[in-house]
């Protein structure tokens, strides 16, 4: 015995429905996922890197975001780290996938550094 409550008008109510509720699962997911929040991140401003220490697990993220009017870069002497010349507001992300103590600075102004600690939780 199948019982199923009649819509209104014809089999297109029931049709656009089901549309309007997949469209509203979507629009959640969809949301949900933006709402995700991203890595830590190191602002460049002032020709700092801000903060200039983190503490992360290993498998974290990270991104650099110059807020500098002048282009700024994230290296390390060991070559792990290298990014493009950063151009205002630009962005430069790195996975840390080991443990450990990662040192970096700008190669175009020497003074600016920073270190990421890599650490188990």
């Amino acid at each position: 015995m199948n019982r199923s409550i009649p819509l209104a008008g014809s089999d297109h109510c029931g049709l656009h429905l089901f549309f309007c509720i997949v469209l509203g699962l979507l629009l959640a997911v969809s949301s949900a996922t933006a709402a995700t929040p991203a890595g830590p991140t190191v602002d460049i401003t002032k020709f700092a890197f801000t903060p200039g220490e983190l503490t992360i697990a290993p498998g974290t993220t990270v991104g650099w975001t110059n807020h500098d009017e002048v282009p700024h870069t994230v290296a390390s002497t060991d070559k792990r780290l290298m990014s493009k010349a950063l151009d205002t507001d630009d962005r430069f992300e790195h996975t840390f996938n080991e443990e450990g103590d990662f040192a970096y600075y700008c190669t175009l102004h020497p003074f600016m550094t920073g270190v990421v600690h890599v650490r188990k939780p």
